[in-house]
Parts: structure tokens; C-alpha cells; sequence
């Protein structure tokens, strides 16, 4: 069984703007309150070094950037401990609005054996996190 969080933000911006905030991962530490820190290049098949914030807990995960088209998505995917437990396909799509707008769809499917179980007791918090960090986003780059 499959499950999903997705979320949705307008921002005042360039589809270039909005990319190159979420791929420049080396400054997540200086705006977003979810994914603190991050290690890593935009680059297809890369893994990335990520520090989540949720609640008063931190994890580390290391997932796989699986899909990258500058300006317009990047994906990856990340498993706890092996694929197949509880594994997590985050996107980031950027679609351009008018004047100068865009729409940011920032969401994951998951899959894996305790899912439904894991989803339970942190599906609310994850899907706030991603919330959080979509409206850091928008206030970063509407600030500039």
C-alpha cells in the first residue's frame, strides 16, 4: 500500500529563483527549519548527507537524487536502514505561474513494509515540516 504527503505554496518568484534555493543544500542551515543541513550536489545519481529536524529529534538519512531537471524538478529517494521498510520518494516540482509567480508542489509517496505503521506516529509532523519549510522558502526569496 502506498502512501502520500503533498503540499502546495505560490511564490513570488522565478522558476530559477525558487531551483536554485532548494538545490543550493550547503545553505539549508541559514533558512529552512526542516531540513536543517545538507551535504551534497544536484547532480542525478548523487546521494545527499540530510539532517532532519522533527520535533526535538534529528535524523541523518542519506537518500539518492533520482530525478534532476534544472528549473523544474528534482527528486530522491531515501530507505530507513534497507529498501523495502519504509522507503521515501520526496519531490520538489516547480511549475511558472503568471506574473512572475510560481507554484511549488512539494510532496512524497511512501512505500515499504511499515509505512502504514511509521506514517501513524510521524505523518502529521512530516507533512508540518514540509509546510514549515515551504513558507520559509516563500519568505527567503520574497524578502530579496
Amino acid at each position: 500500500m502506498k502512501y502520500a504527503i503533498k503540499t502546495e505554496i505560490v511564490i513570488n518568484a522565478s522558476k530559477e529563483r525558487v531551483y536554485n534555493a532548494l538545490t543550493d543544500f550547503k545553505n539549508y542551515h541559514t533558512w529552512n527549519p526542516f531540513i536543517i543541513e545538507s551535504k551534497g550536489d544536484a547532480i542525478e545519481g548523487t546521494t545527499l548527507v540530510n539532517k532532519l529536524k522533527q520535533g526535538e529529534q534529528t535524523f541523518t538519512f542519506k537518500p539518492i537524487l533520482t530525478c534532476v531537471v534544472p528549473n523544474e524538478k528534482f527528486e530522491w529517494l531515501g530507505s530507513l536502514l534497507f529498501k523495502g521498510l519504509f522507503d521515501g520518494n520526496h519531490y520538489f516540482h516547480i511549475e511558472e505561474l503568471e506574473n512572475g509567480q510560481v507554484l511549488l508542489t512539494h510532496g512524497e509517496n511512501f512505500s515499504g513494509i511499515l509505512t502504514s505503521f511509521l506514517l501513524k506516529r510521524i505523518g502529521d509532523s512530516t507533512r508540518n515540516g514540509f509546510v514549515e519549510m515551504n513558507i520559509a522558502l516563500k519568505s527567503l526569496l520574497e524578502s530579496r
